[in-house]
């Protein structure tokens, strides 16, 4: 009897044990208001790699920036604080390929992206991130980008100038609106409402899911829809720690990933014409731009993006043959 029970407790403790060593937590962080594009996307992939994986990993999410804004999320991910990111302009700081997105007007549509994320990104960038210690498992999005500012409607780039703008902490950003004539300036996505709120910033530019989701509508008057630039977003793993993971596990997660994007990519489609009306109905004047004159604004960073960045003209010349 006595060594009945004793099996028997045994047996408990090794099954207590083992549940304790199946359930792996892993930290999702991203800068994403409720309701944007960026949580979408993120409890979308939860869901899916949780059922997938029930009882082995589990995968819970911190939007808001809660874990960082994205330059903090790029180095808990390398340190192994945080197990996964959704990043989008500022992993242009990290790898200087990852201008390529950064450039305006280059990317048409999303079936144009999915042939440059086929035969440019896959193959000559996303290599480049396991070098600074990061793994992409999948291309998600942020968006095409528009312009929104407090002071006039703007419909060509010299409309821009003496514009305080805030831009994403991505130096390609930054050097754009400067060309344009604006005044930009890097800030974290989490003090932007506040920013505008007081008039430290007159303007910045988004996707309609940030500004919806941000209610920047209550603290802008104008939105030109310029859609001078098209963000992918990056679901992104710190190599060293996600390499700790059963390749079992590794496998359904990067699975997933890429699966998730169909769902990403059809929401994004949805809600680009449903933000728009939200947008007009909470009063903000919309105005189309001279896509023409902003075109032939951008050509120096083109120019410079070549100079300066090592292979970045082949990877611009496939991306625009891409497009063709």
């Amino acid at each position: 009897m006595k060594k009945s029970t004793l099996s028997l407790l045994a047996a408990a403790a090794m099954a207590v044990h083992g549940a304790a060593l199946a359930q792996v937590e892993l930290k999702l962080g991203h800068v994403g208001e409720p309701g944007s594009l960026f949580q979408t996307s993120a409890d979308e992939y939860a869901k899916r790699v949780n059922a997938k994986l029930a009882g082995k990993v589990k995968i819970v999410n911190y939007g808001s920036s809660q874990l960082g804004g994205d330059k903090e999320l790029i180095q808990k991910l390398k340190l192994g604080t945080v197990d996964m990111a959704v990043p989008s302009t500022v992993m242009t700081s990290e790898v200087d390929q990852f201008g390529l997105f950064e450039l305006p007007y280059i990317v048409k549509d999303r079936a144009h992206m999915a042939r440059i994320e086929k035969e440019v990104f896959w193959p000559s960038m996303a290599p480049e991130t396991e070098k600074k210690g990061l793994k992409v498992l999948a291309v998600w999005e942020n968006g095409y980008r528009h312009i929104t500012n407090n002071k006039k409607p703007i419909k060509t780039p010299e409309d821009l100038k003496g514009i305080k703008l805030r831009v994403p902490e991505g130096k390609w950003r930054v050097k754009m609106f400067q060309e344009y004539g604006a005044n930009p300036s890097p800030m974290k996505f989490s003090e932007l409402f506040t920013a505008l709120q007081t008039g430290v910033m007159d303007g910045q530019e988004n996707p309609f899911t940030q500004i919806y989701s941000a209610k920047l509508q209550e603290v802008q008057k104008f939105l030109s829809l310029s859609g001078h630039v098209y963000t992918p977003a990056y679901l992104v793993v710190g190599s060293k720690k996600y390499a700790t993971l059963p390749a079992d596990v590794r496998k359904v997660l990067e699975d997933t990933a890429r699966e998730t994007q169909a769902f990403v990519y059809a929401t994004a489609a949805k809600e680009e014409t449903e933000l728009l009306g939200k947008l007009k109905a909470a009063g903000m004047q919309v105005n189309e731009v001279d896509k023409n004159a902003f075109i032939a604004a951008s050509k120096a960073i083109y120019d410079d993006f070549g100079k300066e960045v090592a292979g970045a003209k082949p990877l611009i010349d496939k991306a625009v043959a891409l497009g063709k």
